[in-house]
């Protein structure tokens, strides 16, 4: 069966604030086949790090579980899928909205969603209370043509 995207990878790691980074790099270095200028690529590991944060912070509370993220490259567009067991979000267009937080005590901001949507070129928020939360975000990595070519 012919596959419908160029490339993909599957990754799975422990709900350890100690894993973001990881999972940023690993992100950042699939996408390096797209040839992403630098601020695509720091697009994506910005928006990366905000949704395995989220996952870590309000999904699994204390426990260590497991997050996935799912991969693939079609053409010249990044599709990231991040997802978890956890408790879920309750009211999603809640969280969705600027400076919303549900662990105000742990001084978090509230931007994530925000930040992700303006550093991606989609975001879809799919969540079930106590099944967990599924976020599928896309880039689309411009083609600069080479101004040298004659």
């Amino acid at each position: 069966m012919k596959k419908s995207y160029d490339n993909e990878m599957k990754l799975e790691f422990l709900s350890k604030s100690s894993n973001e980074s990881f999972a940023r790099i690993t992100i950042a270095a699939f996408a390096a086949q797209l040839d992403p200028n630098i601020e695509e690529i720091s697009d994506i590991k910005t928006a990366v790090s905000e949704i395995v944060t989220n996952s870590i912070i309000h999904a699994y509370d204390t426990s260590d579980e497991i997050i996935k993220i799912h991969s693939y490259i079609k053409d010249n567009t990044i599709t990231i899928e991040i997802s978890d067991t956890g408790k879920g979000i309750e009211d999603i267009e809640m969280a969705r909205k600027p400076l919303y937080t549900s662990k105000a005590e742990l001084e978090r901001s509230g931007m994530g969603f925000t930040i992700v949507e303006n550093f991606m070129d989609e975001l879809k928020v799919e969540s079930i209370v106590g099944l967990g939360t599924k976020i599928t975000m896309k880039k689309v990595i411009s083609k600069e043509e080479n101004l040298l070519e004659e």
